[in-house]
């Protein structure tokens, strides 16, 4: 018994069947670049990286140079914004909060500034929103964008003791989240574990 169904539909051609399939994946493809670029925005971490961060200058607020180098030890979170950045702007008081929550010997917020303005400008944007926590960190040349492969801001990194970077977010973010803290306290429980046990004795 034939189908009422044209014979190019079994046959590979370009029949109805084989039109709508064309359809619907090129509208599953459409759907899924769309999510995945809402996702970036909404500072979605990438995949895990687990490379060594580069080497990356810049000062704390009395001129004393500093590399990323120093950090080695602690967890650290990245972020790399500008007071003219109003993402960057709007999420400090979240960092500000994180670095209260969990800062310590074992994890710091480095906001690192790419202001091409002075200490004073940064000073003043934290006295104006209350922050108390954060120190200051300037990279008055803006380096951390090439040497760490950024296009845009706000961007955080978060790297571990041994100053891998393990994941990244490109946009702002809740970081005073449960969400955040606990893959923080993740990270510290790591730094804390021994490397190896030691081994019983023969």
């Amino acid at each position: 018994m034939r189908s009422g169904l044209p014979s190019s539909a079994f046959s590979g051609g370009y029949g109805p069947l084989a039109v709508l399939s064309s359809v619907l994946l090129a509208i599953s493809v459409a759907v899924s670049l769309l999510f995945g670029h809402s996702q970036a925005e909404k500072g979605a971490p990438d995949a895990d990286l687990t490379k060594t961060a580069p080497e990356l200058q810049f000062q704390e607020a009395d001129g004393t140079s500093l590399t990323l180098a120093d950090f080695r030890g602690r967890v650290v979170l990245l972020n790399v914004w500008a007071t003219w950045c109003a993402p960057c702007r709007k999420e400090m008081p979240a960092l500000d909060g994180l670095q209260a929550r969990l800062g310590g010997p074992g994890f710091q917020v480095l906001a690192l500034s790419i202001d091409r303005g002075n200490i004073d400008l940064i000073q003043s944007f934290f006295d104006e929103i209350g922050i108390k926590n954060l120190r200051i960190y300037l990279d008055q040349g803006s380096a951390a964008m090439s040497t760490l492969g950024i296009t845009g801001i706000p961007t955080t990194l978060l790297i571990d003791g041994n100053g891998r970077e393990l994941q990244r977010w490109v946009g702002p973010a809740e970081w005073d989240s449960p969400e955040i803290r606990s893959l923080i306290r993740r990270q510290l429980a790591a730094l804390a574990a021994p490397e190896s046990k030691p081994r019983p004795p023969t």
